[in-house]
């Protein structure tokens, strides 16, 4: 098991190294390629991704056609379309290696299984969704608070890390920003 994740588990809940040996073979290790999709629209979400190394995003194709990227995941972040990995139903939605990425993946059986077997991991599972949750609570107020440069200087200084990695054009389409008003954006802040 990868040490990102043992220590990002051990973050959250007091676990042992016998433990975090036995929930490895719940996990699939992934290598995903720049632009290979994990998961797309119309297919059952099968797995829950935690990222190890690399970048990932969800997003859907509009009606007009236009990727609308809503969520990105680097190391140490969980990614997948909950709904359709709970229900088991078709997704809505693509995810997508942004950049060369190794990733661990879970399958809703296969939590089930390890949680029942290793409770602290459900523990872990709710503060890691408890997170989340907050953070897209947070990112919607400020999506209807502030205006499109306050957002973008926001995200920026909170995640100068997206900023420096993600493709400005995939910058553009999370912050409903359009690529060439993010350039402006950028380039008056460096002016």
């Amino acid at each position: 098991m990868s040490a990102v994740f043992k220590q990002h588990v051990r973050k959250l809940v007091d676990v042992s190294e016998e433990e975090l040996t036995a929930i490895l073979p719940f996990f699939e290790t992934l290598t995903p390629a720049k632009k290979t999709n994990l998961l797309e629209e119309g297919k059952v979400c099968k797995y829950d991704y935690f990222v190890v190394k690399g970048c990932l995003r969800l997003f859907f194709v509009n009606n007009k056609g236009v990727e609308k990227t809503i969520q990105f995941a680097i190391e140490n972040w969980w990614i997948a379309d909950y709904t359709s990995l709970q229900l088991q139903i078709p997704s809505e939605f693509y995810i997508q290696a942004v950049e060369k990425s190794e990733v661990l993946a879970i399958s809703v059986s296969d939590r089930e299984t390890m949680l029942a077997r290793y409770p602290k991991m459900e523990r872990y599972f709710r503060l890691v969704h408890q997170k989340a949750h907050a953070a897209a609570q947070y990112r919607t107020r400020y999506q209807g608070d502030y205006s499109k440069e306050e957002l973008y200087l926001h995200f920026s200084r909170s995640f100068p890390e997206f900023v420096q990695r993600v493709p400005q054009h995939l910058l553009a389409s999370y912050l409903g920003l359009t690529p060439e008003y993010l350039s402006e954006l950028r380039a008056r802040r460096i002016s």
